[in-house]
């Protein structure tokens, strides 16, 4: 019997936090963030009731990089999209989260509509920006549709449970398949953690400028030793061609001196900085030439040019895609873009809990039928957060490592959950313990 919920009532809550140091990408640095977090109850036909939650940092200046509005526009404006679509949950019909989630993104959009022309703004906000605002509240909804039932919500995603098959969300070549298909039953045991390099990160004692001073590393070499770390990402300028090769070439000598042991893997973020394909080309032509093994250790590119693949920055990535892959990150906000982002070479996808769990699925699966490579990004994700992101990757069989950073920049947001699921908030061997995260709903109970 399919098991269709009401939600019933909404409350949502902000915290702040300022960074314990400032991240740099895409030209933009950050200092702070702040964290929504939302509860939803909801009620099945029989009676029963339960309650799900869901946080997620709203990252404007990744979601919405616009220099024209002011930051504190940006973030008030997504707490305004949250809110407005929160009060509006209890007017959608009954049915699985993954309905639920498709109602709550079709309201999202028409609350920015109406916000841009409220705030007479030049420039539309981001469909992205949307998305993070709402994120929270979707993933509310799928946790506690698990927990009413009991289980682990990633057990829910079959036919026994939803009416619309996959299809309906993406196209026929989907007909009669089911997100169980594309999805793990237990999350898997441990999973490798990508360790943020930013561009303004010192890496080793000696460049050390302006010392924390606290309980937590300094430097690349002294956090590598912590947590005996074996993936990095790398975040690069895009515009500085000899500065982009010279740092993944400095990073390089760094890790492999503090540990030559490891098996090293990296990913390099551009956050679509590069003009063309060509400096992207010369990028890694440049690390090649200086260091072959350096060259080698790259697993894959994030996005490395303008996120708008209908316009005339779309460039086509295959020749990159013949040398590593290149994962869409930024311009996935639907089937239309990973569609697209094929067409134009990219093969792979960055999934990120900051767009839904019920988004994240869906091009999940989309990837896993295209063999395309797939990897779970991070948005600085304290806290639940990051436990939802984890626990997203441990369910998506091919998922490479997850990333998290948080415990970088906003360790204080972390303090409660290394408490609560200290396996999962505890880099060991360059790895976390996923296995943990098997409590009813998404997994990270509260």
């Amino acid at each position: 019997m399919k098991t269709d919920i009401k939600i019933l009532d909404v409350a949502l809550s902000s915290e702040k936090y300022d960074y314990r140091t400032p991240i740099k990408f895409g030209g933009r640095v950050g200092t702070g963030t702040t964290i929504l977090n939302a509860i939803v109850h909801v009620r099945d036909k029989l009676g029963g009731s339960a309650g799900g939650t869901g946080s997620m940092t709203m990252g404007t200046n990744w979601s919405w990089p616009d220099p024209e509005v002011p930051m504190d526009v940006k973030y008030s404006t997504l707490l305004t999209i949250a809110g407005r679509v929160a009060r509006q949950l209890d007017q959608i019909e009954p049915g699985h989260p993954m309905e639920i989630g498709e109602e709550i993104n079709r309201i999202g959009m028409q609350v920015i509509a109406r916000l841009q022309a409220e705030l007479k703004l030049s420039r539309p906000i981001p469909k992205m920006a949307m998305m993070v605002a709402v994120s929270p509240l979707d993933a509310a909804v799928h946790d506690a549709y698990g927990r009413l039932l009991g289980r682990s919500v990633y057990n829910c995603y079959s036919a026994e449970y939803i009416k619309k098959d996959l299809s309906h969300y993406l196209d026929d070549r989907f007909k009669g398949e089911f997100l169980d298909r594309y999805t793990r039953r237990t999350p898997v045991r441990q999973l490798p953690l990508y360790h943020l390099v930013g561009a303004l990160d010192p890496l080793t004692p000696a460049e050390v400028v302006n010392p924390v001073g606290d309980e937590y590393p300094e430097s690349l070499d002294e956090w590598i030793r912590r947590d005996g770390l074996t993936h990095l990402k790398i975040k690069l300028n895009g515009e500085d061609l000899d500065w982009d090769i010279g740092r993944v070439v400095a990073v390089d000598r760094v890790a492999t001196l503090t540990n030559p042991e490891i098996k090293w893997r990296y990913s390099l973020d551009f956050n679509e900085k590069c003009r063309d394909v060509g400096y992207l080309l010369s990028c890694l032509e440049g690390v090649r030439r200086q260091s072959e093994a350096a060259f080698d250790r790259i697993q894959y590119i994030e996005q490395p040019t303008d996120r708008d693949l209908f316009g005339p920055q779309a460039f086509a990535m295959h020749e990159v895609a013949a040398i590593k892959p290149v994962v869409i990150d930024e311009s996935l906000t639907d089937y239309a873009t990973l569609l697209r982002a094929r067409e134009l070479g990219y093969s792979g996808v960055a999934l990120k809990a900051c767009k839904g769990q019920t988004e994240s699925l869906l091009m999940a699966a989309a990837a896993q039928k295209f063999g395309m490579f797939l990897c779970v990004q991070d948005l600085t994700c304290p806290g639940r957060a990051f436990a939802w992101s984890a626990g997203l990757a441990a369910h998506i069989p091919g998922v490479a490592a997850v990333e998290g950073n948080a415990r970088q920049f906003v360790p204080a947001a972390n303090k409660v959950w290394q408490e609560k699921l200290p396996e999962l908030f505890t880099v060991k061997n360059g790895c976390i313990d996923t296995s943990v995260l098997r409590h009813p709903g998404l997994g990270y109970g509260e």
